[in-house]
């Protein structure tokens, strides 16, 4: 599975996930360039890392810079996109990033001789679960235009296996949460955004009932994930799976998140439901098993536990880091109400 001598270049590498999958490309030894805009990802995410490893380079994957980031490259993880919230309030940028992109990267990385491309798509494209756990055979009813533009992402991907026989990879990471996570801004997520609330005396915010379901997977389980499909031959041309196997609903999640905390009276209210709300998520990890031999480790409580220590390192409090949130992150950046 492993070339070290394999030149890697990682799109939204930078950020949450990308980042992860960086520092375990290079800690293993390959040779590193991260792309990113830095709208999302942030520097101090791969710095330190070694001296000259990895390279960051600041670019847009839709910038004329890509075709010679990509000359001599062996292997791409395309990463870089933009979240489900943003495409509630912006979905033409959302689609020309996540879809139309990847289909001009797609072509730039055959044009240049790259010898696999794995895309990062999302379990988004699923839709709310009509049978679980859910395999990949699962029905594709996206509830989102992120949803969608991530499928289309996908159905290029194959298409290029299958008309061009580019060496290609989809896989479907179910929700990530660890260390690096977001919780500013329209990328914000459920987890650290419950964690912060609590640990910042503040309510959590449950939009709806509660009652919907997602599969949450650590963030160094979904990179290793990822960073298999880039080595293993067997991996060519399929779509694969990269949940915990796991479900919980938010109510759950947020009786999990408050003993993490260490703070099991915070209070919890509900807000209308979001735009666009998956009710249920429930990953079948088995073709993942197989084929990658992908095994996640860290379950849903060690990682909340990770996840805190690592919040109570940052030089920032939770109340700071609050700042950066916005509550209804689906309205767009200029929205910055809070409760």
């Amino acid at each position: 599975m492993k070339d070290t001598k394999a030149k890697v270049l990682v799109t939204g590498g930078a950020g949450f996930i990308g980042s992860e999958l960086v520092r375990q490309l290079t800690t293993q030894g390959y040779e590193v360039t991260a792309v990113d805009n830095l709208v999302n990802g942030k520097r101090e995410n791969i710095q330190n890392l070694s001296a000259a490893n990895p390279r960051l380079v600041v670019a847009d994957i839709r910038s004329s810079v890509m075709p010679d980031l990509l000359k001599g490259v062996d292997v791409v993880f395309h990463l870089a996109c933009l979240g489900v919230r943003h495409s509630i309030h912006s979905p033409l940028e959302n689609h020309e990033v996540n879809a139309t992109a990847t289909l001009k990267l797609l072509l730039q990385a055959r044009d240049g001789g790259v010898s696999r491309f794995v895309y990062v798509s999302s379990s988004e494209v699923y839709g709310t679960a009509s049978r679980v756990p859910m395999n990949e055979n699962h029905p594709t009813f996206p509830a989102t235009v992120y949803g969608a533009a991530k499928l289309a992402g996908e159905r290029y991907t194959n298409a290029f296996f299958k008309t061009y026989r580019f060496p290609t990879v989809v896989v479907r990471p179910f929700n990530a949460f660890g260390p690096r996570c977001h919780h500013e801004g329209d990328s914000g997520e459920v987890i650290p955004k419950f964690l912060l609330r609590a640990l910042a005396g503040r309510p959590m915010v449950i939009f709806g009932d509660g009652k919907q379901t997602r599969d949450f997977t650590f963030v160094c389980d979904a990179a290793e994930g990822i960073l298999r499909a880039g080595f293993e031959t067997a991996a060519i041309g399929q779509t694969i799976n990269l949940g915990s196997g796991r479900e919980i609903s938010i109510n759950e999640l947020a009786r999990e998140v408050a003993q993490a905390a260490q703070i099991p009276e915070v209070k919890v209210v509900y807000d209308n439901a979001r735009p666009g709300e998956v009710m249920r998520l429930y990953a079948d990890n088995r073709k993942a098993r197989e084929v990658l031999g992908f095994e996640p480790k860290i379950t849903l409580r060690e990682g909340l536990k990770k996840l805190k220590e690592w919040y109570s390192l940052s030089k920032e409090t939770p109340e700071q880091l609050l700042e950066q949130e916005i509550l209804h992150n689906w309205q767009g950046a200029e929205v910055h109400e809070t409760k």
